[in-house]
């Protein structure tokens, strides 16, 4: 039986201490007064309107995606739009500059076409700066979602303020609020966001100002003074926390890469004693998949549950991220010899007796209880050094913070299976299983599925391709071509001796020609 009981330290305890290095997995950490999980996109945005209406000097919003049409109240037929909304606090507040940054290819992925591109009333004020990034590797996004007000409130997570991320708790099939701009309802969807309010904000911030400069070349001073911004109304989750971020940053125009999201997963993954609890869009990084086959066959290692999406958008995605999670799901199992594995996806039951599965978009990862990620990197290849992804971590340092991590995965899961969130941890704690109390209380019409490929014999490599779909880090075909060229010319004609091609990948970068890509690239 596992105790569910709280290690006291690293010495105690075995498990590697710290897993948080600052300059090594993690770029830098700061102190976070208060710090509040918010689960799905109904808390998000119920948080981050009040915290909007207190900027008085500058608003940042980092996204994948922007869709300035949405309502910032869904269901509120009073609710003004997104873009309607920053105009009126641009209007108001004569030192407010508003920035936003979007992945150039964002809009068209997600079905606006070029409306986006196109001069709006709100994005037409001259404090209201919309800028897309475009500058990014071959098959590379820019995939970080955060918001920043003037350096004092933060939010970091998986939702850009786009379509298809509002949704409650209840994930109901039929809630009119769960709906496009264009009246059209779309599927359930479970997210998360973190709020952070103090020292921990300047360093988004931070971040915010660096990636503004690398995509668009104008340098941003850091505002004088903080202005005093609260999270008011939110009860806090932990208070005076170090927080860490981590990030991905791509090799590319002389930028060195940064892949502090998955050294640090991969790092929490193998210091896990007990119990790793992971939600993730995709699970096709064979990376991570090494490292938990590693621990499910250790006699004594560490319990293993991933929630995940089940279907695929676009025929690529299916046919290599789908694909590649049913491979390294089945991997797992098979690597299960211990019985302490569960991998599943997350469903609410329909009024005719069927389900409609619930896509998960989250980006969590739960060692113990003292571990905690949230952030926008996923569990495929290309969030470990192709995109840009930005996370943030807690390591926990005393009894409050533990339990603060281990409620949050309770509720979680207690939020999957339908169960009462005290119940459900009492078990878990009964039990001293995870899995023992996914198990008792999975049970109900809304619940968890396994993923019924995965289950079947088949093949556990990554799919032919995955190298091309979903790149693990950039890679330069015209190089490639380049350098074929040049060979066949001097072994035909003996020519171009010792050239110097400007495609060639320097030390600093990743690219080389034995990187292998995989991925589709639509991601959400």
């Amino acid at each position: 039986m596992r105790s569910e009981g709280f290690p006291l330290s690293g010495a105690n305890t075995g498990m590697p201490s710290p897993i948080v290095r600052a300059g090594q997995n993690v770029w830098r950490t700061a102190t976070a007064d208060r710090l509040s999980v918010l689960v799905d996109g109904d808390a998000y945005f119920r948080a981050l309107e009040p915290v909007l209406e207190q900027a008085q000097r500058e608003i940042w919003i980092v996204g994948w995606d922007f869709n300035p049409d949405i309502p910032i109240r869904p269901g509120d037929p009073r609710s003004p739009t997104l873009g309607a909304f920053l105009l009126r606090l641009a209007e108001e507040r004569p030192d407010l500059t508003i920035r936003v940054l979007v992945w150039a290819m964002g809009p068209i992925y997600s079905g606006k076409s070029l409306k986006m591109f196109r001069k709006r009333r709100w994005s037409s004020h001259p404090r209201i700066v919309l800028a897309f990034d475009s500058r990014h590797p071959l098959r590379g996004s820019h995939h970080q979602k955060f918001v920043v007000a003037d350096d004092r409130v933060a939010f970091v997570g998986g939702i850009d303020l786009t379509a298809k991320r509002w949704d409650t708790s209840e994930h109901r099939v039929d809630d009119p609020r769960r709906i496009l701009p264009s009246g059209k309802p779309y599927e359930p969807v479970h997210d998360m966001q973190v709020a952070l309010e103090g020292e921990a904000a300047r360093l988004a911030g931070d971040i915010a100002r660096r990636r503004w400069l690398f995509a668009t070349d104008e340098a941003v001073p850091v505002p004088e003074k903080p202005a005093d911004i609260r999270l008011d109304g939110l009860v806090p989750d932990m208070m005076k926390v170090d927080v860490a971020f981590a990030r991905t940053e791509p090799a590319i125009r002389g930028r060195a890469a940064a892949t502090e999201a998955m050294d640090l997963t991969v790092a929490a993954l193998r210091a896990a004693r007990r119990h790793i609890y992971i939600e993730s869009q995709y699970f096709a990084s064979k990376r991570v998949c090494d490292v938990l086959c590693e621990r499910l066959a250790e006699p004594d290692g560490p319990e293993v549950v991933v929630i995940s999406t089940l279907s695929s958008h676009g025929t690529i995605e299916r046919l290599v991220l789908g694909a590649n999670r049913d491979r390294f799901v089945r991997r797992l199992a098979r690597c299960d010899v211990h019985g302490r594995m569960r991998a599943f996806y997350p469903v609410v039951p329909k009024a005719d007796g069927t389900e409609q599965e619930i896509v998960v978009h989250s980006k969590l990862v739960i060692v113990d209880d003292g571990f905690l990620r949230i952030g926008s990197s996923n569990l495929n290849q290309r969030s470990e050094a192709l995109d840009t992804e930005l996370d943030i971590a807690v390591e926990a340092s005393n009894p409050a913070q533990r339990r603060s991590i281990l409620a949050l995965r309770d509720r979680l899961l207690a939020e999957h299976l339908d169960a009462d969130i005290e119940a459900f941890g009492a078990t878990a704690r009964a039990e001293g299983s995870l899995v023992r109390a996914i198990d008792a209380f999975n049970r109900q019409a809304r619940g968890l599925r396994p993923f019924r490929d995965a289950a079947r014999k088949g093949a556990m490599a990554p799919v032919l391709g995955t190298g091309f779909v979903d790149p693990v880090a950039p890679w330069w075909p015209l190089s490639l071509w380049v350098d074929g060229a040049r060979a066949f010319l001097h072994r035909q004609f003996g020519l171009l001796r010792n050239p110097v091609s400007p495609f060639e990948a320097t030390k600093a970068s990743l690219t080389s020609r034995q990187t292998s890509p995989s991925g589709s690239g639509i991601k959400k």
